[in-house]
């Protein structure tokens, strides 16, 4: 596998070169990283240019963290091109929300080894890959969702060391841990979010609200309670029959809890007990009903799930409801198009299950479920 060092190259340049002047701080006796178009290409003078230089020195701060030189390519960096931190960020960001998410990690990483004490580029490297996790996840991807998930999980874990405390930092990690059924941590990231936030704009009050809300619930259903969490890690290790045991024992006393229910209905479904599996789930549903409740959290995942229980017990016309549902709520969820394209294919329709299947790779290119049977379909027409 090619790495961004496989294009730079090292180049010594004399002292009275007007160049250098570009440079302030230019150690003549220390080679600049060059970044050249690619890899193997041969070096050539007319390749040297400031921007050569300085995408150079990006790639060993984000690539090469054990370069001997790299404290003097930080202070050469930042001498040359002060507001270099606020322009990179704003194009890291800019770069996720077009969703190039591998360039704008590679931007944060840079900046990350131009100053590996801020607690901001930290904060942003943990948003990224918690957010390229759930792209990844609504593709049907879970593996590699999960280990996106495990470097999110480390990038947090440093934005929650920062001194001074970084209030978003708590705020993001808990809807992180949330989203993991960590709901302890998560309670307690919430908490301590509410304590930090002293700002008293009506943006800080909404995610105050937010965040006393889901701290609140998570203690009002017991969220944070050993067996539940237990569960949700036996299902996680594709150990169902433990996971079963821990969550009934949980809903003998939260029989009540919309997440128990779908816990249970994911372990039951992973076991192919499709119609416990549906039960399950339409409980989960019935119980979120209520107007304070979070069901919308989960809502398009207990859509999908019903419709694979639908699809595998024969009924397509439910699934494609089920899916319809989903995709209402999360119009781009790539996860639910694919499957109504399944839902096509099964049915027959063969070239609206290529326009689904078409539509899902629009909106993620590495979606390798829908790539793959879009392939399918048209090797066999």
């Amino acid at each position: 596998m090619s790495s961004p060092l496989d294009s730079l190259v090292f180049v010594s340049i004399p002292e009275n070169s007007t160049f250098t002047a570009q440079f302030p701080g230019f150690d003549p006796s220390i080679p600049l990283p060059v970044q050249l178009s690619r890899p193997g290409e041969q070096f050539e003078a007319s390749a040297l240019s400031r921007e050569s230089v300085l995408s150079g020195i990006l790639a060993v701060l984000a690539w090469d963290r054990d370069n001997a030189q790299i404290e003097y390519y930080r202070g050469l960096l930042k001498a040359a091109h002060p507001r270099i931190r606020e322009e990179l960020t704003e194009a890291a960001i800019l770069k996720s929300k077009n969703g190039d998410f591998e360039l704008a990690e590679e931007i944060f990483l840079a900046l990350h080894g131009l100053d590996p004490l801020d607690s901001q580029t930290i904060l942003n490297l943990a948003l990224l890959l918690d957010e390229r996790a759930e792209n990844m996840r609504k593709s049907g991807l879970d593996e590699d969702a999960d280990a996106l998930d495990e470097s999110a999980f480390a990038w947090y874990r440093l934005a929650l060391t920062a001194e001074p405390p970084l209030p978003d930092a708590f705020f993001n990690a808990g809807y992180f841990y949330t989203r993991q059924r960590n709901y302890r941590k998560a309670r307690e990231a919430f908490e301590t979010y509410l304590k930090l936030e002293t700002s008293e704009t009506a943006h800080a009050q909404a995610k105050k609200k937010h965040a006393r809300e889901i701290a609140e619930g998570i203690a009002e259903r017991d969220l944070d309670d050993e067996l539940f969490k237990s569960a949700y890690d036996f299902i996680m290790m594709d150990q169902e029959d433990k996971a079963l045991e821990q969550i009934r024992l949980f809903m003998e006393s939260h029989p009540k809890v919309w997440n128990a229910w779908f816990l249970l209905g994911w372990a039951l479904r992973k076991q192919g007990r499709w119609e416990d599996a549906k039960a399950a789930f339409i409980q989960a549903l019935e119980l979120g009903s209520s107007p304070d409740s979070d069901i919308a959290t989960g809502y398009t995942d207990i859509c999908n799930e019903l419709a694979i229980c639908s699809m595998e017990l024969g009924d397509l016309h439910e699934s494609r409801k089920w899916l319809e549902a989903g995709l209402t709520e999360e119009p781009e969820n790539t996860k639910i198009i694919a499957n109504l394209g399944v839902v096509s294919m099964k049915t027959g329709n063969i070239k609206e299950a290529e326009a689904f299947f078409r539509t899902a790779l629009e909106i993620d290119p590495e979606d390798r479920m829908a790539a793959q049977l879009l392939a399918n379909l048209e090797q066999h027409s």
